[in-house]
């Protein structure tokens, strides 16, 4: 097998839905073993970024609200979705201030992926912010958000015992956990 060889044939594509954060698109197209179907993809827009501020303590912080989507609150790490002609950093820096009021000397990142590549093509980095100052959160007017501190030995026993089941969350808790082991962090 190629793994540079893409077995998709796609024959049209047509653009169901354009939003300014997502766009939905429908492919007709004949599958790898030549049978006709179809796929539709979800096209993200904006680059989705977490960070994990960490102090000397190993104390962190995570933001709790409701999630739409699952009809559900969640608890999870700053995150957000960046310009994607910005540094991501810098839209990670912007999610952190606004969610948590935190500024961070020392960034790290720690981690690439694509967060459901068999029906998105949204992809995120994920930091470590440490060398932390505390000021006031300025959320967004569509958040509604409360900021727990916790330390991080905590976060990661609620991601282990699946009551965190945030992705971004569960990745960098469990790279953070390598890193700490590595003796990196």
């Amino acid at each position: 097998m190629d793994e540079q060889k893409n077995p998709w044939t796609t024959l049209k594509s047509e653009k169901i839905y354009d939003s300014p954060w997502i766009a939905l698109t429908k492919h007709d197209v004949l599958n790898p073993h030549g049978n006709p179907g179809t796929y539709s993809v979800v096209h993200f827009k904006n680059l989705a970024v977490g960070v994990l501020p960490l102090d000397k303590e190993y104390n962190t912080w995570i933001v709790g609200q409701y999630r739409y989507p699952i009809n559900q609150y969640s608890w999870e790490i700053p995150e957000g979705g960046g310009n994607r002609e910005v540094e991501p950093v810098e839209s990670a820096k912007l999610e952190l201030l606004e969610e948590t009021g935190i500024t961070a000397n020392k960034w790290t990142k720690v981690q690439e992926m694509y967060l459901s590549n068999s029906a998105s093509d949204e992809f995120c980095i994920l930091f470590i912010a440490q060398e932390l100052s505390f000021g006031e959160a300025e959320p967004e007017d569509v958040e509604e958000l409360v900021c727990r501190k916790i330390h991080f030995d905590e976060l990661y026993k609620l991601v282990q015992n699946g009551v965190i089941t945030d992705s971004l969350t569960v990745a960098i808790v469990l790279k953070t956990k390598l890193l700490m082991l590595e003796g990196k962090i």
